[in-house]
């Protein structure tokens, strides 16, 4: 990795600040005079709900974007960033939560995209292999430099973002959910790079709606709500319930499994079902897994990366070709049928990634929210507007969008907003059995808490739920019964009696005291 400019300023001393900063696009006032300061050589992690300014104040300390008022101060005198670029020069890298990557690229091509090493007039392709592979030694991460960026799982996607911005010589680094997609180890993997960077003098802005991970790295806590700064603590006077209090004005909980109904008949059985792992490996992604959900029931699967969690629900709704078993929809064999004749079945999916997978990001929200209920207001040729409407406007209310309307851009939609957005598409096919992988990827606190809520009323209707996680705390929500996954097979099943230590041992997780 390359070595960050040193300053001959001390660990600790306030090397960026933002006071009074204020952005505003027409009416909408999405930052309201922050103050905000960045330590060399520490951790600041900003908390906030989606939509309470954390992107538009990134954006602005990254050149991004321009600050309506206010002033920005760089080693003490003001300063201005015009571009992005102008920023990276000085300094000022960011880590996008949502990647942005090349995905027909290489991964070394990715890292040194604009920044190519150039030798005797060409680009030096060894020298940046060299280098690509230095960085994923660093990281842990056994990437080939030459594999493309779409050929990965997005976790490692999400590593090679990581590089990127560790290639480069950097004095501040914007992290924003850089642990989104990461395991258990990797996600240890990156602290230790933290520590190793902050170590040397560089300051870290840290995101992340992994509430308790994030305490675990920082110095400096600040939260954000409707564009305001309402808090501002060191770590040693903070708590998780310091944290979810001044971002949301109370305490937060996940809910507890829905009571008081009976589950119905079978819903979804799988049997022997067993999954091809990637191209030339010599084990099963999932291997001869069998599995009963029952009308109204919740289930959890919780497993690491690597657990086969997304390969299990991808080839249970279609997405990927199953090397043995059935997938019995209310006793009736849907192995043969295609993603479409399956959602028509009664048997829908929430993919992990949305922005690439769940959301046609060209469409409004009501495009969007119809596209998989279209043959219900189409006849022959011809669909019918008013009916389109309807299940539009019935979507949004049923998944409480907070949006405009159907026609608004879904690019307009906060993380958490465009998630309901997907969900509500596949309610509105509706559907016997919903599968949900890592429903609450990249949303905040209050957005997952609308989301388990909304999954723990359809479930008393009558829906069967599957969604699998990484994240110990969820599977103790709402869930009914956790299945736990290690190398392709359920390693574990565990009813109300369960423990975090548990699923943990179960997962092949070890458990370490922070």
């Amino acid at each position: 990795m390359s070595q960050p400019q040193r300053s001959n300023g001390a660990k600790g001393e306030v090397v960026l600040a933002a006071r009074n900063i204020a952005k505003s696009y027409g009416s909408v006032h999405a930052l309201k005079g922050v103050n905000f300061d960045i330590h060399r050589g520490q951790v600041t992690t900003l908390f906030g709900e989606n939509g309470a300014g954390k992107s538009t104040l990134m954006k602005i300390l990254s050149g991004v974007a321009q600050p309506s008022s206010g002033e920005i101060i760089l080693d003490g005198s003001p300063i201005s960033f015009s571009s992005s670029t102008h920023a990276r020069e000085c300094g000022i890298s960011i880590i996008h939560q949502e990647l942005s990557l090349a995905p027909n690229l290489s991964v070394r091509d990715n890292i040194f995209m604009g920044r190519e090493i150039i030798k005797g007039g060409v680009v030096d392709f060894a020298e940046e292999e060299r280098q690509t592979r230095a960085l994923m030694e660093e990281l842990e991460e056994d990437i080939d430099p030459q594999t493309r960026v779409e050929d990965l799982r997005l976790g490692q996607q999400q590593i090679v973002e990581i590089a990127r911005a560790l290639s480069i010589n950097s004095r501040i680094l914007i992290m924003d959910e850089p642990t989104s997609a990461l395991s258990a180890t990797e996600v240890e993997v990156l602290f230790k790079v933290i520590h190793d960077l902050t170590s040397r003098g560089v300051s870290i802005v840290y995101i992340s709606h992994h509430l308790e991970e994030a305490l675990q790295i920082t110095n400096h806590a600040v939260v954000l709500r409707d564009g305001n700064m309402t808090a501002y603590a060191e770590r040693k006077d903070i708590d998780l319930e310091w944290i979810v209090r001044n971002m949301v004005g109370e305490n937060f909980d996940l809910g507890s499994p829905p009571q008081g109904h009976p589950f119905g008949n079978v819903s979804l059985s799988i049997e022997n079902l067993s999954v091809p792992g990637p191209s030339g490996a010599a084990y099963n992604a999932v291997d001869r897994l069998s599995l009963k959900v029952r009308a109204g029931e919740i289930v959890c699967i919780y497993g690491l990366m690597g657990a086969g969690r997304t390969e299990l629900l991808e080839c249970i709704a279609g997405r990927l070709r199953a090397s043995g078993g059935q997938v019995l929809l209310e006793g009736q064999d849907v192995s043969g049928l295609s993603i479409a004749g399956r959602i028509a079945s009664g048997l829908v999916l929430v993919p992990e990634d949305r922005q690439r997978d769940g959301l046609v990001q060209t469409m409004t929200v009501g495009s969007n929210l119809s596209l998989a209920s279209i043959r219900a207001f189409t006849k022959g040729l011809f669909t019918s507007g008013h009916r389109e409407r309807d299940l539009v406007n019935d979507a949004i209310r049923r998944v409480h969008v907070k949006t405009d309307g159907g026609s608004a851009s879904i690019g307009s939609l906060s993380g958490g907003n465009q998630q309901k957005v997907v969900i509500g598409k596949m309610l509105a096919t509706q559907p016997k059995v919903i599968l949900l992988d890592e429903p609450s990827r990249g949303i905040d606190i209050g957005a997952k808490a609308e989301v388990f809520k909304l999954l723990a009323e359809r479930a008393k209707q009558g829906l069967a739920v599957i969604y699998s996680t990484s994240e110990v705390n969820e599977c103790l929500s709402i869930a009914h019964r956790i299945i736990v996954m290690h190398r392709g097979r359920i390693s574990a099943e565990f009813g109300s009696d369960v423990t975090k230590e548990k699923i943990m041992a179960a997962s092949g997780e070890a458990v370490v005291a922070h």
